[in-house]
């Protein structure tokens, strides 16, 4: 195999594990928003990874007082995304 053909395949596999992580994030933040509702004047949902399986989930909305978090959760989550746990527990809302 060339050398060419060894950085492409290591691309690839680099390109294909890093991809993993954001597919999961993805997940959790739909699977937060399925549970919560979709906040009127959403700006964005944060998941942030924290150690093993464990993420914080920030809810960002505009309200009456400007941009802010009025959501926020410690979550579980499985490797498929799907969450295990949450604190406080994630309650329909919107």
């Amino acid at each position: 195999m060339s050398t060419a053909a060894n950085v492409e395949l290591v691309s690839e596999v680099e390109t294909a594990q890093s991809s993993r992580p954001n597919l999961r994030v993805d997940k959790i933040r739909i699977a937060v928003l399925r549970v919560l509702g979709r906040p009127p004047e959403l700006i964005r949902v944060s998941v942030l990874p924290l150690w093993g399986d464990k993420f914080r989930v920030n809810v960002w909305a505009t309200g009456s007082n400007g941009a802010g978090i009025p959501n926020s959760y410690f979550v579980t989550a499985g490797d498929d995304g799907g969450i295990l746990h949450s604190e406080p527990p994630i309650q329909k809302q919107y």
